[in-house]
This record gives structure tokens, sequence and C-alpha cells, in this order.
């Protein structure tokens, strides 16, 4: 194992932001917005938990809005089962990050629930882009929910999601402190006008397993994200490797408050979800299953019941 230093990280973040304002693909838009939530309003829907698939359709800050639920065979609300809360890119729902993530096969084969949230106008107000929406309010609703009726485990709660998706993980990592174990953004960064502020960074741990590819045109901001994220957290390199196969870089850091990050750079990789389960942006020769080492880091934390909003 190298010696443990102090990370240093290089271009600088509002350079490299700057390089992303153009690019809607990413979810990107020259209107960020950096809305705080207000009080939780919960869903007011009723549904009934079950195993299998369920469409939740409800009003939220008088918007309709949708959320997918998947639970594992054999599902009851007598076992305290993790979470996960599964974002898709701009535009698209939550259908569409089923298919691109596989999660809920792999819900299936290890006993977790899955959410997807829609993006109201198929995107998420996230870090750059989309529109004003209260959508960490309305997620962590549905947290709460999902917590609370279907019995999910309140320590076990996580986030991932692909593009704009992966932006809405960063943010919800930040705005919803004592609510994430780890968040797993995928073609995603923590970019924008709130980000560059040095004291946007989570008040409780929140782990961070992201993957970026090289042939990605939004690279340039979403490494210099996940480096200012390392830098101001005081993260310090734990292990740094090669994968033999595509030639994938790995590195993993442990911060000052305990959590980690652990970054895949995959260089023949586009705006993708490595190896995912179908769709356009999955990439079935990336190298590396991001759904699979997901679930494993997810595997690895869980909140520590002091981990609440001060």
């Amino acid at each position: 194992m190298p010696s443990r230093r102090r990370t240093r990280f290089a271009p600088p973040l509002a350079a490299a932001t700057a390089l992303l304002l153009p690019l809607v693909a990413c979810g990107s838009s020259k209107d960020p917005s950096d809305k705080r939530p207000g009080p939780t309003k919960k869903p007011t829907a009723t549904v009934t938990p079950r195993p299998g698939d369920q469409k939740v359709t409800l009003v939220w800050k008088g918007e309709k809005r949708v959320y997918r639920v998947h639970t594992p065979p054999g599902y009851t609300r007598a076992g305290r089962l993790p979470l996960v809360i599964a974002m898709h890119p701009y535009p698209a729902d939550g259908e569409a990050m089923a298919e691109i993530s596989g999660l809920n096969a792999k819900a299936d084969k290890e006993n977790f629930l899955v959410a997807y949230p829609d993006g109201l106008n198929r995107g998420f107000n996230a870090l750059i882009c989309c529109g004003t929406e209260d959508d960490v309010g309305f997620i962590r609703a549905i947290t709460e929910t999902l917590t609370g009726s279907w019995k999910a485990d309140p320590a076990r709660v996580y986030a991932t999601g692909i593009s704009n998706g992966g932006d809405m993980a960063y943010k919800l990592a930040v705005e919803l402190p004592g609510t994430f174990a780890a968040i797993s953004p995928v073609s995603g960064g923590y970019l924008g006008t709130g980000a560059e502020k040095k004291s946007y960074v989570p008040r409780t741990p929140v782990s961070v397993l992201t993957f970026i590819g090289g042939l990605d045109e939004h690279y340039a901001g979403m490494d210099a994200g996940i480096n200012a994220w390392q830098n101001r957290l005081s993260c310090e390199p734990d292990d740094r490797q090669l994968l033999k196969k595509n030639r994938i870089r790995k590195t993993a850091a442990t911060c000052r408050d305990g959590s980690e990050v652990v970054v895949y750079r995959l260089p023949k990789m586009g705006h993708s979800w490595p190896n995912g389960a179908g769709g356009d942006m999955s990439d079935p020769t990336a190298g590396v299953n991001a759904t699979d080492v997901m679930w494993r880091f997810f595997e690895k934390h869980t909140l520590d019941s002091s981990e609440s909003p001060s």
C-alpha cells in the first residue's frame, strides 16, 4: 500500500464546470438552482406494500408526481431491508432507469428495495439542471414513506443515478444529512454554482463510489468535481489500481469524517452505465459491472445512529 499523504487535486472545479454548462445531454443548463428543501410534505397516495412492482402517483406541492417501487420476492414489512433510490438521466423516467441499471434483478437476488422517482418534465432539479422543483424534498418524502410504512432500514438507505440523476445523488448527499449511508453517481458530477462553494459538503459522513468515462465529453468537469469533494473532506488515498481489462484506473481514499471515496475512471467508456442491463446509455464493453460493484460497496456502509441532522 502506498504511503499515506494529503491528496492534491486539479483542475479547478469552477473552470471545469464552465465546460459543462452548455451540454444539456448531461443534464446541463444555464439555470442553476441552489434552492434548499422546505418542510417535508409526505406523499398521500395509498399503496399497499407488497412484493413486485408498484407505480405510485401523488400530488406533491401542487404537481402530479410519480415514483416506482420494486420489492424482492418474499418481501414483508416484518424485515428491515436496505433501500436504493435510483434516479434517471435527462430526459427520461424511472422505467428507463430500471432498464439501464438492472437494479431490479439485483434487488431480487440480494434482497433490497429500489425506488425510482420520476423527475418533473423528465429531469431533476440537480446541481446544474433541470428546473426549479423541490426534488430534494420530494425524494426525502419518498425515503420517509419507504422507511416508515414500507419498513425499509433507515440505516441502509443509498442513492444512485446516471447523468442528471448522478448529479442529483451528490445533491442529496449534501442537502439531506443523516439520510444516505452511501451514494454512487454514474457519469454524473459534483458541479454547478452551489458546488463551487467550499461549504457545500455533507454534514454527516456519506461514502461515494463513482464511475466516469474517459470518452465522456463531460469527463473534465466530473473528474474535477470528485477531486474537489475529496479535497474539501480532507480525504487521503488508500489505494490505486490499474485493472488489466480496458486499463481502468481505480482509486480509493478515506476522508477525515470516516467516509470512503472510490473512483473508477474508464478510459474507453463514454457517457454510459458500465455493463448496464439495456438501453442506449448502457455500455456492455466497459470492463466492469457498475451495478455489481455498487451493491458490494453499499453493503459495506451503514448509517450510524448518531449521524442525524443537527
